[in-house]
């Protein structure tokens, strides 16, 4: 979003509001911005207290006349350039109105080869994640299933992204839990102290400069990212721990299945994991019902998958389902409002609110579900599409009601 309008009339200096910046194509400025102006005369560049969720600033000027401002708008004493994008959050990768989401960048892998630089060793990770965040949220459930809580320590952020530098920049992200807060489900960093997941990406690269993501695999003996790619992680889970795992006969990517497994993520990835996202953050009509079409038209497929078999990729457990799932239970109480995929709630596909219902109630799934974290996030942490962060109370759906799955055979689960 660039920096294009305002008002034509701001008050006097010192006096407590300006004007909102928004959409038009005129006054173009060089930042990536969407941003409420507080004025005061000659007060510092940094972020004001007040109007947080408008990301206020406090701007140096010397009329009170609106056209004067627009006129100086590229000087740069005016504005501070909005480093909340930074490209660094998921709500600034929007190109042409489309959103396409970068691929991760810490891509090592933990091994049982020999001479493996990261060999899979009990207490020598530990998995940062936001009960929030989907991605996150699959590596969670993975390290739950395969019986690894005993090996690879957890530790979960705030749900509301807050300033992660206030003295630097104005980055917003994950946080984790400081003295004196009490948010329920979230953690203070006792591994490394970090007040923010991005302190972990400094403290594993200096002048590191992309995003600061969940989930984060951490190997306390280097002081590293090994990995900060869900279906990477997933896969270590699965495969590399099952000398240490408790359940090392869960495989969630059998053999037999792969095919289907990758035939099922091919398509539900970009059309529903990803799709909701896309939706959420366009910022364009044509590109958002495209998303929207391609979302439902691929929620019907899997509705009709579902009528057939208890799994979308067989009749077993897998990790598709857990891909699945995690979007589907956050469907009705965010996404069909905050990201605009109203068309239908999941709970009127019969077959699908069922399948949510059925894997909620598998050990290991349903304890990644953190309904608080997850509504307190996206409606607390995306002032464009959200502005006052106010939280929809909902309609506090019962997952752990009985469901119908049972009718179809499965062979492991």
């Amino acid at each position: 979003m660039m920096l294009r309008s305002c008002a034509t009339q701001l008050m006097n200096p010192g006096q407590q509001i300006v004007s909102i910046w928004s959409a038009t194509p005129r006054c173009a400025a060089p930042w990536n911005v969407s941003v409420a102006l507080l004025s005061t005369r000659h007060a510092p560049w940094r972020p004001s207290a007040g109007l947080h969720h408008l990301s206020a600033y406090r701007v140096p000027f010397r009329s009170s006349t609106g056209s004067e401002v627009l006129k100086n708008t590229r000087r740069p004493y005016f504005l501070k350039p909005f480093s909340f994008a930074m490209s660094r959050t998921s709500l600034h990768e929007t190109h042409d109105g489309e959103f396409k989401r970068k691929e991760s960048e810490f891509r090592h892998f933990i091994s049982r080869e020999p001479g493996a630089e990261f060999p899979p060793e009990a207490d020598r990770y530990h998995l940062y994640i936001s009960y929030a965040c989907p991605w996150a949220s699959r590596c969670l459930a993975f390290l739950k299933l395969k019986g690894l809580d005993h090996a690879i320590g957890v530790t979960v952020t705030k749900p509301k992204w807050g300033e992660t530098k206030p003295s630097v920049d104005d980055h917003h992200g994950w946080m984790f839990l400081e003295d004196g807060e009490d948010v329920p489900g979230a953690m203070k960093d006792s591994l490394n102290n970090a007040k923010s997941i991005r302190d972990l990406y400094e403290i594993a690269s200096t002048g590191y400069t992309g995003k600061y993501t969940v989930p984060v695999l951490w190997d306390i003996k280097t002081m590293r990212i090994v990995n900060n790619e869900s279906s990477e992680i997933t896969k270590m889970f699965n495969d590399e721990f099952n000398d240490i795992a408790k359940h090392p006969e869960v495989d969630l990517f059998p053999e037999h299945l792969k095919a289907s497994i990758d035939s099922v993520n091919s398509w539900t990835y970009n059309a529903i994991n990803n799709g909701v996202y896309r939706c959420g953050f366009a910022t364009k009509q044509k590109p958002y019902e495209e998303a929207f079409n391609q979302l439902f038209e691929a929620l019907d497929r899997c509705e009709e998958i579902l009528s057939k078999q208890r799994y979308i990729a067989g009749n077993e457990l897998t990790e598709a389902d857990i891909r699945l799932f995690m979007t589907l239970i956050r469907f009705d109480e965010v996404y069909v409002v905050h990201f605009k995929t109203n068309k239908k709630f999941i709970r009127e596909y019969p077959n699908l609110f069922n399948y949510t219902k059925d894997l909620f109630q598998v050990p290991g799934i349903g304890a990644t579900v953190n309904m608080y974290h997850i509504k307190h996030h996206y409606y607390g942490s995306h002032p464009s599409i959200n502005p006052f962060g106010i939280v929809p109370v909902g309609q506090k759906i019962d997952y752990s009601a009985p469901h119908d799955r049972d009718r179809f055979s499965k062979e492991s689960a």
